[in-house]
């Protein structure tokens, strides 16, 4: 039982915002008590940070599952930011990561030093493939480009309200980051995953 409240947790917080879903929400989208929920979860706080980590393991997961593809390293990127917007479209219009920063600020700050750890070790790798492809400068300072690209993603994230905005600003910031690194070879993959994108 612990799992499904989690779980539709998770969905209705993404889908209508960190502040506004109540415990009894919950309770009643699941046709169960909100004792029952307070059975496993002392407060609404204690819930969400369950809830976003269970997201941020899917997340990942959905991650590796697209790694694991062995496209090259902008199609892998792209694919990736397709993946965030599907999972984080909301009937809002409203940035769960923003949300979560200005709601619930410790929740959030736990959330993303762990966030970026784990960001960064997948921007190194796809830098790393992406160089071994020839679609990025091998004369690239990997270190300096990862903090570049988190620093951009993660400020967008945090100020950014509206998830549409959101959603641009990162295909901007995906674009800039990739014409920054590439060769002759990427700039002909980046351009056609640009073709493909439909705002």
């Amino acid at each position: 039982m612990k799992e499904k409240i989690i779980q539709k947790a998770s969905d209705l917080f993404l889908k209508l915002g960190f502040k506004s879903v109540t415990m009894d929400d919950i309770a009643g989208e699941m046709c169960i008590s909100k004792k029952t929920i307070y059975k496993y979860f002392c407060n609404k706080e204690v819930l969400i940070e369950e809830s976003t980590s269970l997201v941020h393991k899917q997340v990942h997961n959905i991650i590796d599952t697209i790694v694991a593809k062995n496209h090259n390293a902008i199609h892998e990127n792209f694919e990736i930011r397709e993946m965030f917007c599907e999972m984080f479209t909301n009937s809002l219009d409203s940035s769960p990561i923003y949300q979560l920063k200005k709601h619930y600020p410790e929740i959030y700050h736990k959330l993303m030093t762990t966030e970026i750890d784990q960001c960064s070790q997948w921007f190194r790798e796809n830098i790393e493939k992406g160089i071994r492809e020839k679609l990025y400068r091998a004369d690239l300072n990997i270190d300096v480009y990862v903090r570049f690209y988190y620093t951009l993603i993660f400020h967008i994230n945090e100020t950014t309200v509206s998830d549409k905005e959101s959603q641009k600003l990162e295909l901007e910031a995906l674009e800039y980051h990739t014409r920054a690194m590439s060769t002759p070879l990427g700039i002909v993959e980046l351009e056609k995953q640009l073709k493909k994108i439909t705002i």
